[in-house]
């Protein structure tokens, strides 16, 4: 008699091909009408899970993993950024926790690089100009921005993301330079004219542009503090597609309203999906809606990955996914 089937619980929708996939897999229990799930949800899933499939939408603490039944032996969750899981937690129940990184590097680079591009050149402004029938003709002084060729761009955090950023902004004629916990290998470095920064601080006051692409973690919860975004020139351009936590947004509204800055593009928010009010209506404030990872061909390679995990695991070997504390 074959051996009973794993159970596998979705928290949200995923596209149809990875559900049916999953379905033909696992004993897979989806979430057809795509509402998140409430803490009371949660819990009754994880106590009758072999498996959780979460989002970065649900919090995955230390007080859910307690309220875990015995049968839960994994968390495979969807997307790349595993802030929303208490790893600690989870390992120290004996639990697989996985994620999906590099699928989403070059479209979440994409995104960014698009967002330094509304911002500088006023893209978003100008669509609206247009759709409310406002145009009156060219003239030599509207609505000029920016050019970004020349332009010194800052990243912070020089992974898989902060590397094809690199590349992109090169092709736009960019002077790369970046700040990491460590700098990367000299080859990477030379291929893509990217200077390197020990000195956080020092970096922030002398670039014209700023993308955010680090993790969120313990150390890097509200690295861009009211300090810190004092630091930046009052042209300077910022730019967050990583994690809302990144960034003490009360503080960045504030230095919107001082005009401290030049101008902001955001894609995640420190309260998702609230938003501080003050970073609402501002011409020079570009929000989007979480879509760094927003295409098809992502969404389809993370779900790839998440049942690639669930195999190796359920076939008795190491996920090639598996988050560990140690690489936090």
């Amino acid at each position: 008699m074959s051996a009973p089937r794993l159970k596998v619980v979705l928290t949200r929708r995923l596209p149809d091909a990875v559900e049916t996939r999953m379905r033909e897999l696992f004993d897979a229990e989806l979430n057809l009408t795509d509402t998140a799930m409430d803490r009371t949800a949660l819990e009754a899933a994880v106590r009758r899970a072999d498996v959780l499939v979460p989002t970065i939408t649900d919090a995955i603490d230390a007080g859910l993993i307690a309220a875990a039944g015995e049968r839960l032996k994994m968390i495979a969750s969807f997307g790349a950024g595993v802030n929303h899981i208490d790893i600690e937690a989870a390992v120290g129940r004996g639990l697989i926790v996985t994620n999906t990184p590099g699928v989403l590097t070059e479209d979440t680079a994409d995104l960014t690089m698009g967002l330094i591009l509304a911002v500088s050149r006023r893209l978003v402004e100008g669509a609206q100009v247009m759709a409310e029938g406002r145009f009156e003709g060219w003239t030599p002084t509207w609505m000029t921005g920016r050019k970004l060729w020349g332009k010194r761009l800052g990243i912070v955090g020089m992974g898989r993301i902060g590397q094809a950023l690199a590349r992109r902004a090169r092709a736009f004629g960019m002077q790369v330079h970046y700040h990491n916990r460590k700098p990367v290998p000299d080859m990477v470095a030379e291929e893509l004219g990217a200077t390197y920064w020990d000195d956080l601080d020092q970096m922030l006051a002398r670039m014209d542009v700023i993308s955010l692409n680090a993790p969120a973690t313990r150390e890097t919860h509200h690295l861009l503090s009211a300090e810190r975004l004092a630091r930046l020139q009052p042209h300077a351009l910022l730019v967050n597609t990583a994690r809302g936590e990144l960034i003490d947004e009360a503080a960045l509204a504030d230095a919107v309203a001082r005009r401290a800055v030049a101008g902001v593009g955001l894609d995640v928010y420190e309260h998702e999906p609230a938003v501080h009010p003050g970073l609402l209506g501002h011409a020079n404030v570009v929000l989007l809606p979480h879509l760094g990872s927003a295409t098809l061909e992502a969404r389809q390679d993370m779900g790839d990955r998440v049942i690639a995990n669930i195999l190796t695991f359920q076939n008795g070997h190491r996920p090639p996914d598996r988050v560990i504390p140690a690489m936090l």
